[in-house]
């Protein structure tokens, strides 16, 4: 037998003593330069890098700010913090004097490494503070006087003001009622779509910031605001949708704030002096799309020039202005665009484009016809088996945008305050054969930046990834959304719960989920019970339409999963009184320390036969799981009172999580280890969960691999248990099992959907089946992301990255090899820089390269080429080379 050798090189060296830092990708409050910071004690990062690239850990920093440049100046900064003998470069919160709504701060870092080296002064990052109370805004809200009803048209608002100055800066700030696009001299204000985003509106409303120097002009300026229904009031919820939810009228909140060349300064607020009309869009809706009449167009409204004799003028409302929060999320906006790779006509002579891919967003379309054409475009996932259109399932959505034409001249069209999940169109209305150059697909999705990567030697594996990615981009449209598509788009709790860690990896999340958490907290009943969507719509906050565990522990798991990912402990802080609100609740649900009560989805969507004559549908008591997730948040929730230093928490609850897990074995547990529900998720979730004692755990991985066995190998679990199975096998031992699961292609499996031609994760594992018929239309999803959770266990275990201490200061690279894969990669952007890990299997030999960012420590482990032993490194900042 060969004996393993093993070569590390690092590539450079550590703790150097002639180290040239510099210092890059200066944040506030995760943001890049922001323009609307309403925090009083705005957070601080950054990153380090070497000239040489040289390793360098950080000792001491020293953070400054002020309200003017650095540039040339004699007197002292606002606030210094001095030097702080600290390796912290991440969160790093302002301690200086009260800062002022508007105003304007500049700020700069310098770092000492190990020796004592000293860098220079960064460059300088600047933020700017929002209006930060009541009586800094000057807009009073207006409503359209036209009859604004949620199926009339879009009601159009408009100013015309003058300057008589040079503008040196401006910045505009907006809310509404409903959706906003508003436009400054005919040009589009920011690039942003959907604005505000989706809040529990009543009880927090967000506002945007935007820079309009470059739009504005010396003389006369003329704005146009375009309202929709939106979130606000447009028909929400599945089956019986309810219209009107936040209220019945659509308003708009905005004011220009300008400073002059010379200082001077001008507000430019929505008032009783706007007027209000209707254009081309007459009626636009999330469900049933919009209607875009051009011949009712009013051109050139938003121009200075424009004659607005017969406008309406508007009315004044005293709607509050204590719940406007800013914007720290990043808004939605358009990304990827696809051309069409097929045009089809369908056995009943339809005409039907396939883009290729499963989206999100909207077909941009060039339209030619005759003065009162009406050509429409309807919108689904899949063909059924016969190559028929099928929107069945989108149940009550209509997802078609109607376009009516003015005239013979070629135009342009693109839907708007709607939007579609869709791979196909169908259009109606267009005379002679389809021009693909006519048609693009424009996704949409909230701005996040990519995060991760992975990539393998395993086609299907890469495809899976790639549905995973592309389900999040679809759903992740301002709120975490369960689906895209049919007539829901809600933000299901359990879904975004287990998809979070995934989501963390493909993408920076953090302020998306802070954003969503806080709504979690706002629409939280009184009792401590979580709503089963947030925002909730389905209760007015009176009735409770929640308590379900996995949904309801979305409280405390994405909180701490966030913290882990981030290093970020205010997410926690923010979020803590709601996490133990839950788990209070959940004790005063239980009897005997058992939570038997209330309603549980349980594992949703499990495994299970129509005819189940031998008892092979993989149940699981939702009771069992229940005390599962009961324990889990309790652990959450002590763990959390550890980091925030609540010494009474720590204890309290520690001591309940014993009581738990003690009332779990005996209920729940034979003396042989047997759980009473002998499924896949009742022993992955005990082990994930740590629900057994020690001396029972290798036994119940056993069970677990015995059971997997009796269905040929193939996972059996739903919602609950699925993004926990791979993991908890790996933990104990049982890593080449998890690797079958993965790459089992037979259903249920992950790759059976992509061997159907998936291109996101599919709601159910035979939303096709095997015959090419469908699953129930009323629950059939073709873009629906929570399987996608595998996507964690792939990071972690094939590439091998996770972290050691929250927001990967300490970092683990450890590579599980298995599954017949040659090799495979990953990388990932954590707060402190670029993590990767590379490895690959030639000739019996296995190597293996490692990226560790600046300011970060990690073990490395190297496996041997069999994946059977490991070899354990701990170093600091480096780019290694193993072989072994």
């Amino acid at each position: 037998m060969r004996t393993p050798f093993l070569i590390g090189c690092l590539l450079f060296s550590w703790y150097t003593t002639s180290a040239q830092i510099a210092i890059k990708n200066l944040l506030t409050e995760n943001l890049k330069n922001p323009i609307c910071i309403d925090a009083q004690n705005p957070r601080f990062s950054w990153q380090l890098t070497e000239k040489y690239n040289k390793a360098v850990i950080q000792q001491a920093y020293e953070l400054q700010v002020d309200s003017s440049t650095f540039d040339n100046k004699s007197h002292s900064p606002l606030w210094s913090s001095g030097k702080i003998n600290s390796d912290q470069s991440v969160y790093i919160p302002y301690s200086g004097k009260l800062l002022l709504s508007g105003r304007k701060y500049f700020w700069r870092v310098r770092v000492w490494d190990t020796k004592g080296v000293v860098s220079a002064w960064s460059e300088q990052a600047f933020w700017k503070m929002g209006l930060l109370s009541t009586p800094d805004w000057h807009a009073q809200w207006i409503v359209p006087a036209s009859n604004d009803t949620v199926n009339a048209a879009a009601p159009l608002l408009r100013n015309n003001f003058s300057l008589n100055k040079k503008v040196l800066e401006a910045t505009a700030y907006i809310s509404s009622h409903g959706f906003y696009e508003a436009q400054l001299n005919g040009h589009k204000i920011g690039d942003s779509f959907l604005t505000p985003g989706w809040t529990s509106y009543n009880k927090r409303l967000q506002y945007q910031a935007y820079d309009v120097t470059s739009l504005l002009t010396e003389g006369e300026n003329a704005i146009g605001v375009t309202l929709g229904s939106g979130w606000y009031r447009s028909p929400l919820g599945p089956y019986t949708p309810r219209a009107n939810f936040y209220g019945d009228k659509t308003a708009l909140l905005m004011e220009i704030r300008i400073v002059f060349t010379d200082g001077s300064t001008k507000i430019i607020s929505s008032d009783k002096n706007w007027k209000s009309s209707t254009g081309a869009l007459r009626f636009a809706e999330i469900y049933n799309g919009c209607i875009i009449d051009s011949r009712l167009e009013k051109s050139g409204w938003t121009n200075p020039a424009f004659n607005d004799q017969d406008w309406l003028p508007v009315r004044v409302m005293a709607y509050p202005k204590n719940t406007l929060t800013a914007t720290y999320n990043e808004t939605v906006k358009q990304h990827e665009v696809f051309k069409p790779i097929k045009i089809i006509t369908t056995p009943r002579g339809e005409k039907v484009i396939d883009f290729g891919q499963n989206l999100v967003g909207w077909v941009k379309v060039t339209l030619k016809g005759h003065a009162g054409d009406s050509i429409k475009i309807a919108h689904a996932e899949v063909l059924d088996k016969a190559g028929e259109f099928y929107t069945e399932n989108l149940r009550a959505a209509k997802a078609e945008n109607i376009y009516i034409l003015k005239d013979t001249v070629k135009r342009t069209f693109e839907p708007q305050f709607s939007w579609q999940g869709f791979r196909y169109i169908k259009i109606k209305g267009i005379k002679g054969p389809l021009n693909p150059d006519d048609f693009t697909a424009v996704a949409i999705y909230s701005d996040m930046k990519a995060s991760g990567s992975f990539s393998c030697s395993n086609p299907l594996l890469n495809q899976l990834q790639h549905n995973i990615q592309w389900g999040q981009k679809g759903n992740f449209l301002d709120v975490p959304t369960d689906c895209p598509q049919r007539d829901e788009r809600l933000g299901w709790t359990g879904d975004a719960q287990v998809f979070s860690r995934t989501a963390a990896f493909n993408m920076d999340v953090h302020n998306f989920f802070t954003k969503w958490l806080k709504d979690v907290a706002a629409d939280q009943y009184k009792s401590g019970s979580i709503p089963y969507v947030i925002p909730d719509v389905f209760t007015n906050g009176t009735d409770e339409v929640g308590g379900s565990s996995g949904w309801g522990d979305v409280s405390t798991i994405i909180p701490w999963n966030m913290y882990y990912a981030y290093g970020d402990k205010k997410i926690l802080e923010n979020q803590f009184q709601s996490m133990k609100a839950w788990v209070n609740y959940i004790q005063k649900q239980t009897r005997n320390g058992l939570w038997v009560t209330g309603n549980h989805f349980g594992d949703w969507l499990f495994y299970s036969v129509n005819d189940d004559r031998d008892g092979i549908s993989a149940i699981t008591n939702k009771y069992l799981i229940a005390q599962c997730f009961y324990a889990y948040s309790t652990r959450i929730l002590t763990n959390s009172a550890k980091v925030l230093n609540k010494k009474a928490d720590e204890e309290y609850y520690a001591k309940l999580l014993t009581q738990i897990k003690q009332a779990f074995v005996n209920e729940y547990v034979t003396a042989n280890g047997l759980i009473s529900s002998d499924t896949q998720t009742a022993y992955v979730l005990a082990l994930e969960f740590d629900m057994l004692p020690v001396n029972l755990r290798q036994q119940a991985a056993a069970r677990l691999v015995k059971n997997i066995e009796l269905y040929h190998g193939h996972l059996t679990t739903g919602f609950l248990g699925t993004p926990y199975l791979c993991d908890a096998l790996s933990k104990f031992g049982y890593a080449d099992v998890a690797y079958k699961l993965l790459l089992q292609d037979t259903y249920p499996s992950w790759l059976y959907p992509i061997k159907q031609g998936a291109t996101t994760i599919w709601e159910r594992w035979d939303g096709i089946k095997t015959d090419g018929s469908f699953e129930e239309p009323s629950m059939n999803s073709y873009n629906h992301y929570a399987y996608g959770a595998i996507g964690d266990w792939m990071y972690r275990n094939i590439a091998g990255i996770m972290p050691a201490a929250p927001g990967y200061k300490k970092i683990i690279i450890k590579p599980v090899i298995g599954g017949g894969l040659s090799w495979a990669e990953g990388k990932y952007e954590c707060p402190y820089g670029s993590i990767s890990c590379k490895w690959e299997i030639i000739a019996n030999k296995l190597n293996m390269n490692v990226i560790i960012p600046q300011n970060t420590t990690a073990d490395i482990f190297v496996p041997d080429f069999q994946g059977k032993t490991y070899k354990k490194f701990t170093v600091g900042p480096g780019n290694y080379h193993y072989s072994r």
